[in-house]
């Protein structure tokens, strides 16, 4: 998990630029480990928490476990696995301005058919498209959600964040979108994980 550390490591550091002093790290597997690498933020003159997981609660689950005294600023969270230079500034400043109980980092992705598309009409051929690219929204895994919402998720509770937002939309809740631009990487696939180690050096 060494480049997910060091990635996380320059979220933290990113954050403490744009003037964040207070984080929690929701932590279960290599629990240990992470703990060791991080400390308790003195080395950057900051505050870091550990919420423990009993069972792996899901990317929204464990948000349940955090404390009832938070305040009353909105929260971002942030999956470990991201790498990102998003400004954190400039979306708070939108989550302000929407003024709407949660807001989702979106990223464009295309995805290409490797194959001829064949739209038929029956069994007409109306059109052949070759290897047609579709673009679609996708989240970034990067969010800020107002501390009113965290508090109503209950503890030891599995839930995933694509399905506790839907739960919100359902309600009647109402989430804005906050496309980014700068550079951002998953690096949940193999393949990502390779080239998140290259670029990270950059980053840094």
């Amino acid at each position: 998990i060494g480049v997910r550390l060091v990635g996380s490591e320059m979220c933290i550091r990113d954050s403490i630029k744009a003037g964040f002093s207070d984080f929690y790290i929701t932590v279960h597997y290599k629990a240990n480990d992470i703990k060791e690498f991080f400390g308790n933020g003195e080395k950057w003159d900051v505050k870091i928490q550990y919420i423990f997981e009993n069972e792996p609660l899901g990317t929204a689950g464990s948000l349940g476990l955090l404390p009832k005294n938070l305040g009353n600023l909105p929260i971002i969270v942030m999956n470990g696995d991201v790498l990102s230079a998003i400004p954190l500034e400039k979306l708070l400043d939108f989550h302000d301005e929407q003024n709407n109980q949660a807001t989702v980092c979106v990223r464009e992705y295309d995805f290409q058919i490797p194959f001829g598309v064949v739209s038929l009409e029956g069994s007409k051929i109306k059109q052949i498209k070759e290897k047609p690219v579709h673009s679609f929204f996708v989240s970034a895994g990067i969010y800020v959600i107002d501390p009113l919402i965290i508090k109503n998720i209950k503890p030891d509770i599995s839930i995933d964040m694509p399905n506790f937002l839907s739960d919100l939309i359902n309600s009647g809740a109402q989430l804005s979108a906050f496309p980014i631009h700068e550079y951002w990487m998953d690096i949940g696939r193999e393949e990502d994980f390779y080239q998140a180690q290259s670029d990270i050096i950059n980053l840094d």
